[in-house]
């Protein structure tokens, strides 16, 4: 069982003794791909654990770009969170129904925000339940409650940043794709992208992190993963991956073995895929 810390990790039983604290707030961030016939929302009004809201990323997100859930401009996340009844001085755990993939997400867009008291409930949803944990179909009765924003910008890149990283190579650029769409032997999910990678990128299946049970691996475990793709831990790190979600479990990987260097490349695949002028490689690391 990992280690609990309320800044990044907890587990099931952690969650279960702290239920019933005031200042805990529990959301859902179910999001899936469209691949998987999936509804978060629909499964969270069906099922969830006692007192949870849902976190939508895809509402939460910025509508005046193209690309799918790009991190939202800070005075919207300040009033969706409002709504949620989310704010200064509360402890956020998030969880989703995959495991650990979504809920990744949103506790990398707390941190972007300058909040840092939200951890992701490892196993999830489906390890809630599998434990006969209690669940409820009721919505919780929401206050308003004020929180403050301080964007941390090092926390995410755009295209022009990560273009010049990938020419000079002073970061490491990790992908949490699939190792076939890394090489471009599998297709996009995403109609008219290229297959293939960022160059210079090196692939961490976002899945190499996490255990058959979909909780996260010990920090011993994700070092060795990490070495094993071979990245120089030198150097800062940047993720991508298709659309911006599963990257997420990498940098929630990486605060678990205290490399607190990294960031998010939000467009990712879908982004750099897209643009012709962009350079792709194939093949293996």
């Amino acid at each position: 069982m990992a280690q609990d810390d309320p800044k990044t990790l907890v587990s099931t039983d952690w969650l279960a003794k702290h239920l019933k604290d005031p200042d805990l707030r529990i959301l859902d961030g179910s999001c899936f791909l469209p691949s998987a016939g999936r509804d978060g929302r629909a499964e969270y009004d069906a099922a969830h654990i006692p007192g949870a809201r849902f976190f939508d990323i895809d509402d939460i997100s910025d509508h005046r770009s193209e690309l799918p859930h790009m991190a939202p401009p800070t005075e919207k996340f300040m009033s969706r969170l409002r709504k949620l009844g989310v704010g200064d001085g509360h402890q956020v755990v998030v969880y989703d129904g995959m495991g650990l993939f979504s809920a990744a997400r949103v506790w990398w867009l707390f941190r972007l925000m300058g909040q840092d008291n939200i951890a992701v409930l490892d196993g999830g949803f489906p390890k809630w339940q599998a434990e006969g944990r209690a669940i409820e179909d009721m919505p919780p009765i929401i206050r308003d409650r004020h929180m403050t924003v301080r964007r941390q910008n090092h926390m995410i890149k755009d295209v022009t940043q990560v273009s010049a990283a990938s020419k000079l190579q002073d970061y490491e650029i990790l992908d949490a794709r699939s190792a076939g769409r890394f090489a471009g032997t599998e297709p996009e999910p995403r109609e008219g992208l290229r297959g293939g990678h960022i160059p210079g990128a090196k692939n961490v299946p976002y899945t190499d992190l996490l255990n058959g049970d979909a909780t996260m691996k010990s920090p011993d475990d994700l070092r060795a993963v990490f070495e094993a793709a071979g990245v120089d831990m030198g150097k800062p790190v940047i993720t991508s991956c298709g659309s911006g979600l599963t990257a997420t479990v990498i940098n929630l990987a990486l605060e678990r073995i205290g490399k607190t260097d990294h960031a998010l490349y939000d467009g990712s695949w879908t982004e750099w895929g897209a643009f012709a002028t962009l350079p792709v490689a194939t093949g293996e690391n």
